[in-house]
């Protein structure tokens, strides 16, 4: 499903947390959102997810609202009661569809998103007994086993070691390519988002400031204004950009 934003603006009281945002992103794809710490991007996505009021707008496919169940949201702070276990956590991700009784399809899916994520085997561990990392796992599978079309993840890393970000960002784009999800990611590490995303928006202060594929779009002139730091960039070995960031610079 399309995702198209014009002119999107989110507004607390008198401050804009989002500034007349326009952009696009596409089945298959993956869009990672990055900037500074209060740029915006929570916001932005939170607003896409129609969690909070916005002004501009949102087309779905070209229409003005997204079919019942379509978008699926993975907030950065997620929460399970300990004593679940990982198959019901996942489970949740039905709830749209669950009644007194759980349906034979909801609990294929929900054992399908496990499998696809690799943990099928955790399936009657309980939440509270896993690490981070299994955990953003679990999260990862309960917002897959609902089918969405539009896949909405902020910081979806965040807290994890560097092999469990490798496995979740890899897991995430997989499942974006063979899905046709249409994927929007809120990511801190750049590298991480110049490697796994097909473009990337940058926001600074509400604005947005740079969108396009990461090797067009991550520069050293844009990250000192985006982020206020000097860096180097060069190419990796895959041919996409590696950012190394050397020292804070006096905005003034």
């Amino acid at each position: 499903m399309r995702v198209e934003l014009d002119e999107l603006t989110v507004r607390y009281g008198r401050r804009d947390a989002v500034r007349s945002v326009s952009l696009a992103a596409a089945p298959g794809r993956v869009l990672a959102v990055i900037g500074a710490n209060g740029s915006g991007k929570t916001s932005l996505l939170r607003a896409i997810a129609g969690l909070v009021p916005h002004g501009g707008t949102l087309r779905w496919d070209g229409a003005a609202t997204p079919p019942s169940g379509s978008v699926g949201y993975m907030p950065q702070d997620n929460a399970a009661r300990a004593a679940l276990s990982v198959f019901e956590v996942v489970l949740l991700g039905r709830l749209r569809s669950l009644a007194w009784r759980v349906a034979p399809d909801d609990l294929a899916a929900a054992a399908a998103a496990l499998d696809e994520v690799g943990i099928g085997d955790f399936a009657d561990r309980r939440i509270g007994e896993l690490s981070g990392g299994q955990r953003q796992l679990v999260f990862l599978a309960q917002v897959l086993a609902g089918d969405p079309r539009v896949l909405l993840l902020d910081e979806p890393t965040s807290a994890l070691d560097i092999a469990h970000q490798l496995q979740v960002l890899g897991l995430l784009r997989a499942a974006t390519i063979r899905r046709g999800l249409t994927t929007i990611a809120v990511l801190h590490d750049l590298n991480a988002a110049a490697r796994f995303a097909d473009a990337v928006a940058v926001m600074r202060e509400g604005a947005l400031v740079g969108l396009g594929p990461p090797g067009e779009v991550l520069s050293v002139t844009l990250l000192r204004a985006a982020f206020n730091v000097e860096a180097a960039i060069a190419a990796g070995p895959d041919g996409r950009p590696v950012v190394v960031p050397l020292r804070v610079v006096d905005r003034a």
